[in-house]
């Protein structure tokens, strides 16, 4: 009985909540002008009736001021204010009223400051209407593309930060979407899917906090392609490029995959090196005899503060996220530049081809072939240069004449310095060749660097830096080397 009324009590409580944020109280931007003039007054008074929630009246009140005084200085406030009554009334309906107002208002007034804020709440729209990551991620990606937009478009605004920090929150659930749909691929062993979608993540969100895993999971795939490589007495299988039918084609198909999969464990552990998947890359390294790479110091110090800006789900945060609509942002990094550029998709089916020519040599290389001319009756021999056409062979002079001395190559010159640019009694009325420069200001850079080499972010990290703030393994999901 007292476990039903702390789940009744429980679920009040977050209807109460859920009231309370959908309520968005709406701050008069003109409250601290003291003017009685009418516009004035009727813009007031739809702030009012906005700050009670009655929406309807707001708006009314709004569009008598932009009918009635066409030429006031509050006519794009007003506006904006429009999409804010739609914004703050909340629901799929109202919300996309305001996306409309909003867009309008960046059409009228592209160069008002608030042009900014509108276009900041369009994307603040589509962020609302997020789904979990295993759910349709349209609002997601809506919502990507609008903080994009706020970025790039105005890159001055003091909203920019809050819109890097939202962005890389979608960016977490996109990323999140992409590493299920490759281990989904992976556990079905449809591996070049499965490369296609974490090569994706990886080069479009660096910042995701699984980043490790989905660039480990990547080696297995390759790893996993080359397990069924040996196991099949040709490459014509599922998966496998057509056309390895000899043991020397299959030896350098596995050569490429080795290669493949030693690239994946490596970004771990030269770009996530206090992640949990580093010691793992280094094993899987290790067994595929494969050098074992030192991350730098600056890697280490970017790592650490990605994951510094990481939260923890709450547990209460739990108990909401099964009832609740949206997704848990709250493993999202905090720090680091979100990726504005959108790069081009990779495809299994180019995955497949990449791994052929990788194996067998792209089509710009070819085989040199050396081709020697026979003689024929009507070439001239090489003997017979100088009376048949006149002409010196090569590098002989021409018949009749006589080399001078100073050309003979084995002629002792006592005069010729061992230096070309050594000044000798011989050569002194002769110009040098202009000897080497030497930047006196780059040689003081250089020194200045020596001196501070030792504290250069460049540098190997040590094993006291990689083992200082090692976090303890959580939630990892073993997956069978091959």
């Amino acid at each position: 009985m007292s476990r039903r009324m702390l789940s009744i009590a429980l679920l009040g409580l977050l209807l109460a909540l859920t009231a309370a944020c959908t309520n968005k109280k709406s701050v008069n931007p003109l409250a601290g002008i003291g003017s009685k003039q009418p516009d004035k007054v009727l813009f007031d008074k739809a702030m009012e009736a906005m700050r009670h929630n009655r929406f309807d009246v707001a708006r009314l009140t709004l569009q008598t001021l932009i009918n009635t005084y066409p030429d006031s200085e509050y006519i794009a406030r007003a506006k904006l204010a429009v999409g804010d009554s739609w914004y703050a009334e909340g629901g799929t309906a109202a919300l996309a009223q305001a996306e409309q107002e909003y867009s309008d208002f960046e059409i009228f007034f592209p160069n008002m400051p608030e042009a900014a804020e509108a276009q900041l709440k369009i994307a603040n729209i589509h962020y609302q209407q997020m789904e979990k990551a295993d759910r349709d991620y349209t609002h997601a990606k809506r919502a990507e593309d609008e903080y994009r937009k706020v970025i790039l478009q105005y890159p001055d605004s003091k909203i920019v930060p809050e819109a890097k920090r939202k962005l890389l929150e979608v960016q977490e659930v996109l990323a999140e979407r992409e590493f299920e749909i490759g281990r989904f691929y992976y556990l079905r062993e449809s591996y070049p899917a499965s490369i296609a979608r974490l090569k994706s993540l990886l080069e479009k969100y660096p910042l995701y906090s699984r980043a490790d895993e989905a660039a480990y999971l990547l080696g297995q795939d390759f790893e996993g392609q080359m397990t069924r490589l040996r196991n099949t007495p040709t490459c014509d299988a599922k998966g496998l490029p057509r056309g390895c039918t000899t043991e020397a084609a299959k030896a350098k198909y596995s050569e490429e995959f080795t290669k493949n999969a030693s690239e994946a464990y490596n970004k771990i552990i030269t770009r996530y090196p206090m992640m949990d998947r580093a010691d793992d890359a280094r094993k899987r390294l290790t067994a595929l005899h494969q050098p074992v790479p030192r991350p730098t110091k600056a890697a280490v110090l970017q790592n650490k503060r990605e994951i510094a800006s990481r939260g923890e789900t709450t547990t209460m945060g739990r108990i909401t996220g099964l009832i609740k609509k949206g997704p848990d942002v709250a493993r999202a990094a905090q720090v680091g530049e979100p990726n504005l550029v959108e790069p081009t998709p990779v495809a299994a089916t180019d995955v497949v081809k990449q791994e052929a020519m990788g194996a067998m040599g792209s089509g710009e290389k070819t085989v040199g072939v050396e081709i020697v001319k026979q003689p024929e009756a009507n070439d001239v021999p090489p003997a017979a240069d100088a009376t048949a056409t006149g002409q010196a062979p090569f590098g002989q002079p021409p018949a009749g004449t006589t080399p001078p001395v100073a050309n003979d190559p084995n002629e002792l010159k006592p005069a010729a310095a061992a230096d070309s640019n050594e000044l000798t009694p011989a050569n002194t009325d002769q110009a040098l060749p202009a000897p080497s420069q030497v930047n006196e200001i780059q040689q003081g850079r250089s020194s200045a660097s020596d001196a501070t080499k030792s504290n250069d972010d460049s540098t190997p990290a040590s094993d006291a830096d990689l083992s200082s703030s090692k976090k303890k393994k959580k939630g990892l999901k073993k997956i069978v080397p091959f």
